[in-house]
């Protein structure tokens, strides 16, 4: 049995509602943001002479 069958019109209705409601409020990222989400702006660190330095 499908979730479809077992609600009733008006419960249809409301669920709709909200989720096209939702899927609108998209936020658009920049560059900068999709970069440092996926990590290319991290700091990378070297060793040097035995210690550890950030780039």
């Amino acid at each position: 049995m499908k979730m479809r069958d077992a609600l009733s019109a008006d419960k249809k209705q409301q669920l709709k509602k909200v989720l096209s409601s939702s899927a609108k409020e998209d936020e658009h990222l920049t560059r900068w943001d999709w970069e440092e989400l996926m990590g290319v702006r991290k700091d990378t660190y070297k060793r040097q002479g035995g210690r550890i330095r950030r780039k």
